[in-house]
């Protein structure tokens, strides 16, 4: 492509991001000042206040989070979905900013989450140049981004340790990356595969840091809530599952049997950490795509603002040389998550259990620009430096 012939594909790239970014931040600002409550950091906020006012342990009961809920003036009446049940990290993370009045602190979080949203962009396109701004500003303008922000959704920090992590492991720093999964718990079904991932693909170092990390969150989890508080946060979770909502956009919307779903999710996930093992030597940028996708597939709980991860999935995809595939596949990925809202998960699931399945059919030529039938060389361990 000539260069005349490349500026006018990134001016107009650039110009169509922008607008689709323009209008998304419209929306959500509108969003906004329609009704400042009705988004999910709402209820993080709420259930900060109740783990400081009444104790951890009581995090979970809906009768208090009515209260705090009624105390910031929101209106909203707990509900199937009108209720908190992240993990007690989500909620420790929150905490700080119940010094702030509701409406700082949601602005707060905000600036948080499009931190973390540069963060993951700055990590994992290298190079410098307007093609790689122009990538910023059309991740503004992809629907799932612009509704997780509005919905003050943890999954822009989750795609930023997985992004982080991934950036580390390029570095060979392991142990750095293992810790920077723990973030994952703030939301773990958008990472569900990553850890195990890097097990398969022989980076033990790297996943003994993220179970020991996971691990410490998990046990100050079990000890702050105590033995009736994590009843309580169980019970919580096993309702969530049988809201037909949660249901919907995973593979129980289309099989209908939760037992058979949760045997096809088992299957799907062992088919992910196989297809792991079998391109363990193509890069952890790989690895950690595939990982996502079919972690995504397999979940047993998903939204639409979820969808943010398989943005990273498909940067990650492309972000080497790449057999011509997979550019493909990352622009369906676009499509299929800007188009959510119209036709359902239904494209979204299949495209990830496509990607699974292609990689563990394909031939080797196929997985690989270079087309060697050989299992290429680890790539050059970096001992310092900057990330990329």
């Amino acid at each position: 492509m000539g260069q005349e012939r490349r500026n006018l594909v990134i001016a107009g790239a650039a110009a169509a991001a922008g607008v689709c970014a323009a209008y998304d931040i419209w929306l959500w600002i509108s969003s906004y000042l329609s009704d400042s409550f009705h988004n999910d950091f709402t209820f993080y906020y709420a259930a900060a206040l109740v783990g400081l006012q009444h104790g951890w342990p009581h995090l979970y009961d809906l009768k208090l989070q009515q209260a705090a809920l009624d105390a910031i003036h929101s209106n909203i009446t707990v509900a199937q979905l009108a209720r908190y049940v992240s993990p007690p990290p989500l909620a420790w993370l929150v905490a700080p900013l119940t010094l702030l009045p509701y409406h700082a602190a949601y602005w707060a979080w905000s600036a948080l989450l499009v931190g973390s949203l540069v963060v993951a962009w700055q990590v994992t396109l290298p190079g410098r140049g307007r093609a790689r701004v122009v990538v910023l500003i059309a991740a503004i303008g992809w629907l799932p981004v612009i509704y997780g922000l509005q919905l003050g959704q943890p999954a822009l920090i989750v795609a930023a340790a997985a992004a982080v992590s991934a950036a580390l492991l390029r570095r060979d720093r392991d142990v750095a990356a293992g810790a920077v999964l723990a973030l994952t718990v703030l939301k773990p079904q958008l990472a569900l595969l990553v850890a195990p991932a890097l097990l398969v693909a022989g980076r033990w170092r790297a996943f003994g840091a993220a179970a020991v990390a996971v691990a410490v969150l998990g046990a100050l989890s079990a000890i702050a809530l105590g033995r009736d508080g994590v009843a309580m946060y169980l019970d919580r979770l096993a309702f969530a599952q049988t809201v037909p909502e949660n249901q919907s956009q995973t593979l129980a919307g289309w099989i209908g049997n939760l037992e058979a779903t949760r045997t096809v999710e088992l299957a799907v996930a062992a088919l992910t950490l196989a297809v792991v093992y079998r391109l363990r030597r193509r890069g952890t940028d790989v690895v950690i795509a595939v990982a996502i996708a079919g972690g995504l597939a397999s979940s047993p709980y998903s939204h639409f603002d979820d969808l943010t991860m398989l943005g990273l999935a498909g940067l990650l995809l492309v972000r080497e040389p790449r057999p011509a595939w997979t550019v493909g596949y990352a622009m369906a990925l676009v499509i299929a998550g800007e188009g959510f809202p119209v036709w359902g998960a239904g494209p979204v699931l299949a495209l990830e259990l496509a990607l699974v399945a292609a990689l563990a059919l394909a031939p080797r030529a196929v997985l690989d620009p270079r087309q060697s039938d050989e299992p290429l060389p680890e790539p050059p361990r970096h001992r310092a430096g900057a990330l990329p």
